[in-house]
C-alpha cells in the first residue's frame, strides 16, 4: 500500500512564500514521477510540476520562474517552493506518485490535498 502525505500548506500573502511537502511510502517503484496538482473551486485540476526520479522537471507556465520543485530520492520525498505567490495561486494543492510497471500498468497514487491561501 502506497501513502502520500502532505504538509506545508496555509495562508500566505500576495508575495509570499511557501513550501509544500510530501512524503511517499510503502512499496515504490525507484523509477518514477512525483508531481504537484491544483485545482481551484470550479476548475478542473491541473499540473503545476513534476519531477522524474532522474531529475527531469516540467512546469506549468503560469508558474514557471516563481516555483521550484525538487525530491530527496532517499527519503521518497518532493517539494514545491512557492516564491512570489499570488492570488491565483490559491487552490488545494495535490501530490502525485506515478511509475508503469510490465506491461505498462499504471500505478497512481494522489495525496490527501493541503489548501494553499493567497490574500491580495
Amino acid at each position: 500500500q502506497v501513502q502520500l502525505v502532505e504538509s506545508g500548506g496555509g495562508l500566505v500573502q500576495a508575495g509570499g512564500s511557501l513550501r509544500l511537502s510530501c512524503a511517499a511510502s510503502g512499496s515504490i517503484f525507484s523509477i518514477n514521477a512525483m508531481g504537484w496538482y491544483r485545482q481551484a473551486p470550479g476548475k478542473q485540476r491541473e499540473l503545476v510540476a513534476a519531477i522524474t526520479s532522474g531529475g527531469s522537471t516540467n512546469y506549468a507556465d503560469s508558474v514557471k520562474g516563481r516555483f521550484t520543485i525538487s525530491r530527496d530520492n532517499a527519503k521518497n520525498t518532493v517539494y514545491l517552493q512557492m516564491n512570489s505567490l499570488k492570488p491565483e495561486d490559491t487552490a488545494v494543492y495535490y501530490c502525485n506518485l506515478v511509475w508503469y510497471g510490465s506491461s505498462w500498468r499504471e500505478y497512481d497514487y494522489w495525496g490527501q490535498g493541503t489548501q494553499v491561501t493567497v490574500s491580495s
